[in-house]
């Protein structure tokens, strides 16, 4: 594809460039996640978590799918996704924030909420406004449709994903006046070489990495109303108890001794 910016080597992370299809008035947002994918492997591997080989594959569709779209929403967003799976019975959360360029995630396979239906529950803060949420339906086992859904639903606007490589995948997005047509017939292999057949107008470069910014402070705060409340129910005889992030799943010890001095320290 043209490139008018060359990247910046010195910036650490995933790369996602997104592009003006001229003449079909629709956005491209394109890169090889296998650099992400690794991040993601690492921070399973250091909080010893582990995940059945069907989730797995699941998340990290939905990790594709998720950066793309954080790529192509204006910088000041917070995004949060919560996909609700029936058959598996399981959920993938996922967070981005645009303006530090990160993304995270985890999976949650126990205590999930059986229902009639697949959910997918997406929530942004954009700057100082006030938090959005939309809740949409969808069907079937695959992250990718249940976004599509929440585009054409929610968003009120076609998109499309495409796995174009072993690792790598593409969004197209309907804008005003788009070829709909055109980007109905869009096949992977359309995508992939779509530089060859379309006039492509660079828009812009993100660089994108795995992080959550959880931390022990962060984990005594979630802690803390209950600790004032019931300190013996939250540790019982323990002088420390083992929690993890709710956004990452990261694995955080927290002593007795450390919560009480939190709890009185000065604000």
């Amino acid at each position: 594809m043209p490139e008018t910016t060359p990247p910046n080597t010195a910036d650490a992370g995933l790369e996602v460039r997104t592009y003006f299809v001229r003449g079909r008035n629709a956005m491209v947002a394109r890169t090889d996640f296998g650099e992400l994918f690794v991040d993601y492997y690492l921070h399973l591997s250091a909080n010893h978590i582990k995940v059945a080989p069907e989730h797995d594959a699941m998340f990290k569709r939905a990790l594709a799918a998720f950066t793309l779209h954080c790529a192509s929403r204006p910088w000041n967003e917070f995004i949060a996704w919560t996909v609700n799976f029936q058959q598996p019975l399981v959920n993938l959360f996922l967070a981005g924030d645009n303006q530090a360029g990160t993304v995270t995630g985890r999976i949650f396979d126990e205590n999930v909420k059986e229902g009639p239906h697949n959910l997918f529950y997406a929530d942004v803060v954009r700057g100082t406004q006030p938090a959005r949420r939309s809740a949409v339906t969808f069907d079937g086992p695959d992250p990718i449709p249940a976004v599509e859904a929440f585009y054409r639903q929610s968003e009120q606007r076609g998109a499309r994903y495409f796995q174009v490589g072993e690792e790598e995948f593409a969004l197209a997005t309907e804008h005003p006046d788009c070829d709909l047509t055109w980007f109905q017939a869009l096949t992977p292999e359309a995508v992939r070489d779509l530089e060859k057949t379309e006039t492509l107008s660079f828009l812009e470069r993100r660089i994108y990495r795995w992080h959550c910014g959880c931390n022990q402070e962060r984990m005594m705060e979630v802690l803390a109303p209950v600790m004032r409340q019931d300190p013996a129910a939250l540790f019982g005889d323990d002088p420390k108890l083992e929690m993890r992030c709710p956004r990452c799943g990261a694995r955080h010890t927290v002593t007795r001794e450390a919560l009480e001095a939190f709890l009185v320290r000065p604000k």
